[in-house]
């Protein structure tokens, strides 16, 4: 059993070993990755990535990243598509077969029937001496020293090298499209990442009540609209507009001061003139809102006459505190 300080030791030299990889992997790009992206650009069909293995993973990942940048990809594993799935390749595909050996059975099946339908075939392979390297239209070299593996077996540092291209390929294409947050959030309409990208405030003040009351109110209507409104604050109205907001501290505040609420109105106690965003304001926008004014609403506004409410705690629900 390894110590605490060789435990930490191996995970150090594992990182180290695969960035020191990674670096010398740039140095492998020439002007073929150049023509890659430019291939990818002016075809019409689609990005097919193939593998076996932990390349095969690998392949998936770069798939992913690619569908959800804005260029079309599919992942075909290299043993089912010499069993019929093959089929998904259609004429003008561009096809990446992954490999770090490049001589794998599968592979070597599948190279010759990939070639015999005329797609342009790019290997992203580890040995330049190997056979998809030698059959390939145009090969990314994803050479490694070592494995991180201590064996030198597990593909680790190969697999890195792998997904650093995959990355370097998808980052190409995504700024010779264009492609913008906007875009980005066409594919991602779930999850946290999503809602950073496409929620408004106005898509959470929706579902809320939104407490007002009129400025002249007296105190005991003021508590009555914040209990109902379930938000902690009424916004105080005059003529239609905002003037104020009293949240449960401003009724807080009163109780330690006043001895009676007799005379008193909304506009007694109210916070005047409060921080209003507009219901297009990006959620994500209004949390650093929200963290500068150390507030916990927002006051929804369009030329001061209210919209709606939100609090932070919606914020947190959507996951984007």
């Amino acid at each position: 059993m390894l110590s605490k300080k060789d435990i930490l030791q191996k995970g150090i030299d594992t990182i180290e070993l695969e960035s020191s990889n990674l670096s010398k992997l740039a140095a492998k790009l020439t002007n073929s990755f150049v023509e890659i992206v430019e291939i990818i650009l002016n075809s019409s069909g689609r990005v097919v990535v193939t593998g076996i293995g932990k390349s095969a993973i690998v392949g998936q990942k770069m798939v992913a990243t690619l569908n959800s940048t804005g260029t079309p990809a599919l992942f075909m594993h290299a043993a089912d598509a010499i069993h019929g799935d093959l089929g998904m390749i259609q004429k003008d595909d561009v096809v990446f077969c992954i490999s770090k050996s490049g001589n794998s059975p599968e592979i070597k099946a599948l190279v010759p029937l990939i070639k015999s339908g005329g797609n342009t075939l790019i290997g992203i392979v580890g040995d330049l001496k190997s056979f998809l390297s030698e059959h390939s239209d145009y090969v990314l070299d994803t050479t490694v020293d070592k494995e991180a593996c201590p064996n030198n077996l597990a593909p680790t540092t190969s697999t890195t090298a792998q997904m650093a291209m995959g990355d370097a390929l998808a980052v190409a294409l995504i700024s010779c499209r264009n492609f913008e947050a906007k875009d980005f959030a066409k594919y991602h309409p779930g999850g946290a990442l999503g809602k950073k990208l496409y929620l408004k405030l106005s898509d959470i003040a929706i579902n809320n009540p939104c407490p007002k009351i009129s400025y002249d109110a007296n105190i005991s209507d003021c508590i009555v609209q914040i209990s109902k409104g379930r938000m902690g604050i009424v916004v105080v109205e005059k003529a239609k507009k905002i003037i104020g907001v009293i949240t449960d501290g401003d009724l807080r505040r009163m109780l330690g001061k006043q001895k009676s609420w007799d005379g008193l109105s909304a506009q007694s106690i109210m916070t005047p003139d409060p921080k209003t965003l507009e219901g297009k304001t990006l959620a994500i926008d209004a949390v650093q809102f929200i963290n500068e004014h150390k507030i916990n609403h927002i006051v929804i506004a369009d030329d001061n006459m209210l919209e709606g409410v939100v609090h932070i705690q919606d914020l947190i629900r959507e996951g984007l505190v």
